[in-house]
């Protein structure tokens, strides 16, 4: 499971491109790069994304990444920009159990629920809506 993640044009809905190819992968990418505005974000990291104050001041207020759908590229990138800052300054992480758990199940390197992983997916995020301001961001 996943969020896939599109920057689109506000009128016609479709996602819209870069002017060469980017490589922005995540947990599944085109090989070779694509032009599209689009990031898929591992369900692996969405406990980082609903901690109090990353995207919302409460948990159960919080829509987690899902937040900025809807947003322009111009209105996510305040909100993208304080989700990275509150996730760096925490100082806690996934347990040595819950590391090597994981491990067991497969899930290694990408796909580590740290919290530094789930900082990488917002960066691509905020790369592109300072591209395209003009989009909006729409996800499933």
């Amino acid at each position: 499971m996943s969020y896939d993640i599109s920057l689109c044009d506000p009128i016609t809905k479709e996602t819209l491109e870069t002017d060469v190819p980017n490589m922005m992968t995540g947990g599944t990418y085109a090989v070779g790069g694509t032009r599209e505005m689009w990031v898929n974000v591992t369900y692996n990291y969405a406990r980082w994304y609903y901690e109090p104050g990353v995207f919302a001041p409460t948990e159960e207020e919080s829509k987690g990444i899902r937040t900025i759908y809807g947003l322009t590229g111009a209105e996510s990138i305040p909100v993208l920009r304080k989700a990275i800052s509150a996730l760096k300054s925490m100082n806690t992480d996934i347990s040595e159990k819950e590391r090597k758990e994981c491990e067991e199940q497969g899930a290694t390197g990408y796909w580590m629920p740290t919290r530094e992983n789930a900082i990488r997916p917002l960066f691509q995020l905020l790369a592109m809506a300072q591209m395209r301001p003009d989009g909006v961001w729409e996800g499933d």
